[in-house]
């Protein structure tokens, strides 16, 4: 395997000396570090200089930027390697657990990323068509013209379940995605466009886009997503929440007061992935290394999609994008919110930089995290070390 094991053993201990938080739990040295099949002229090894420079950054715009408030877990890296860390606060309020660097919290909409990837893994695999419409996996779906592609890039103009559940669905039983499609079927809720005519951010498109996944695989989604895609990754602390699990839910929080759960809490494909930011760190660099898609279907994910007005910001196919012609900055992030949770998930193309966040205590400050960014931007004195 390359590189080393011990190459990468001493990578993390220079990023310990060079102070970035550690949680004290022992943790083992797991797959962020030693992943084989690592491209060297995408990740190059940051001189010890660098590194220092970048942690020394990183912790002070983590402080500034999040404060003392922040409950959760953040992760910062650069060429592959983790320049700082920090785990804070509390994972479950009941029992006083603090959040280690194996506490998998719900990333909400960070998940769209996992369902759109796998999609397209199976288009890659010839498994599925992105012009397939709809009624290709559930003939009876009442809205006719709507294709796997326009899912990914939230061009449908279907309504939004989470609201037409809550009103419409009994209060004291749990949905699953495919109570969701009957309910579509039968109630036939208002559409918000026609298909294809404009970008609406809408959560039923990745629970439809899970539930053709487990037309496609035969299998159910929690059961694909950990034997295909996380455990060949390396994300051991990473799973899907389904209604089979309610007796294990771990909540969020307002405060100290957990968000009880709702009749919309056990759907997946838009939420309900948990995981860390180390795992997350592992699902960043296989984008970097395509080891789980291909280069050319990456860019097609990164290729924004909707164009009614101009703009910087856009949507590709399940992530958001950023591209600044001036200054040729290109971000791709995602971020979450549900209940309690906001996230943030920032794949910074041109610095191979990464910036994870995530909270189970509601904090709109968590999306500042995004300010962290200004560290690799190339100002100040960083110009001035050496190779």
């Amino acid at each position: 395997m390359k590189p080393s094991f011990i190459l990468f053993a001493a990578i993390l201990f220079f990023s310990i000396s060079c102070g970035a938080k550690k949680n004290k739990e022992n943790v083992e040295n797991d797959s962020v570090h030693t992943s084989a099949n690592i491209d060297t002229s995408i990740f190059q090894p940051l001189s010890q200089a660098k590194k220092k420079y970048y942690t020394a950054r990183a912790e002070a715009a983590y402080h500034k930027i999040l404060g003392s408030h922040f409950n959760g877990e953040i992760l910062i890296a650069k060429n592959g390697q983790i320049i700082y860390e920090d785990y804070k606060g509390i994972a479950d309020f009941r029992q006083h657990t603090p959040i280690t660097p194996h506490t998998a919290l719900h990333l909400a909409s960070i998940s769209k990323t996992f369902t759109g990837m796998t999609i397209l893994h199976l288009w890659e695999e010839g498994k599925l068509s992105l012009d397939d419409n709809i009624q290709k996996y559930f003939p009876q779906f009442p809205y006719q013209g709507i294709t796997i592609k326009m899912l990914l890039s939230h061009r449908t103009g279907l309504p939004n379940y989470v609201y037409f559940m809550e009103k419409g669905y009994p209060r004291n039983k749990y949905a699953t995605n495919q109570d969701v499609i009957n309910f579509m079927i039968a109630n036939k809720p208002k559409i918000t466009a026609l298909p294809n005519r404009a970008f609406q951010y809408c959560n039923t498109n990745f629970v439809i886009l899970a539930s053709i996944i487990e037309k496609v695989t035969h299998q159910p989604f929690p059961k694909y997503m950990k034997d295909s895609v996380f455990q060949p990754l390396g994300m051991r602390d990473t799973y899907v929440f389904s209604i089979k699990d309610t007796a294990n839910y771990n909540p969020t929080y307002q405060g100290n007061r957990p968000f009880p759960m709702t009749n919309v809490d056990c759907t997946y494909g838009d939420k309900n992935v948990y995981s860390t930011v180390r795992d997350l760190l592992k699902w960043d660099r296989s984008l970097y290394l395509h080891s789980f898609i291909k280069a050319s279907t990456l860019k097609m994910a990164f290729t924004p999609q909707s164009h009614e007005h101009k703009s910087m910001h856009n949507y590709g196919l399940a992530w958001r994008t950023y591209f600044n012609p001036m200054t040729k900055d290109s971000i791709i992030y995602h971020n979450g919110y549900w209940h309690g949770s906001n996230n943030v998930f920032m794949h910074l193309m041109q610095d191979t930089a990464t910036i994870i966040l995530l909270g189970n205590k509601y904090n709109p400050n968590n999306y500042n995290a995004k300010k962290i960014s200004e560290i690799f931007t190339g100002k100040a004195d960083y110009g001035k070390l050496a190779d």
